[in-house]
């Protein structure tokens, strides 16, 4: 399954797949059918690490979501550059909800590594097949903190809307 990113820096392309996390990426895909994403923010943007975005409209505003599913990271892909993996609650391995983020770098320390919780790793479930050197100008931007959001990129990119291509 192919999924279009149109923001307002460019068009990303993402390959989900979808033999290895399942739940994952039914659970993402649902997301992009019911239009959740169109209109939310890049809320977050750190030099080479990771861009993140799903779960905040303009001004910051929270989304509310679907309740969270099981974290598959043992099954999912390595979180190197250019994949798209669940954001989820540090302490809490299964609380991954509607928030993603891309891997800018090789992000190895994010994998599952079976040692407690806290190792349990971010599922990642697809990868950039266009759009590279527009995340990297994205992670590159300057960022700010508001309130409790910390790499707040300091312009406002907008995923304009996320459509499935089959």
């Amino acid at each position: 399954m192919i999924i279009h990113i149109h923001t307002s820096y460019g068009l990303i392309i993402i390959e989900l797949v979808s033999d290895r996390c399942e739940l994952t990426v039914k659970n993402f895909v649902r997301y992009v059918n019911d239009g959740f994403f169109n209109g939310t923010l890049i809320h977050r943007a750190i030099d080479h690490f990771v861009v993140q975005g799903g779960g905040f409209e303009r001004g910051l505003i929270q989304k509310t979501t679907r309740p969270p599913i099981r974290n598959e990271s043992a099954d999912g892909l390595s979180n190197v550059r250019g994949t798209i993996a669940m954001a989820r609650l540090p302490d809490e391995p299964d609380s991954a909800t509607s928030q993603f983020f891309i891997n800018i770098q090789d992000n190895v320390p994010l994998n599952y590594r079976y040692l407690s919780a806290k190792d349990a790793g971010y599922c990642a479930f697809g990868n950039v097949t266009q759009g590279l050197r527009i995340l990297d100008r994205i992670s590159g931007m300057g960022t700010r903190t508001i309130g409790k959001h910390r790499d707040v990129p300091t312009e406002e990119i907008v995923i304009e809307r996320m459509a499935l291509s089959r």
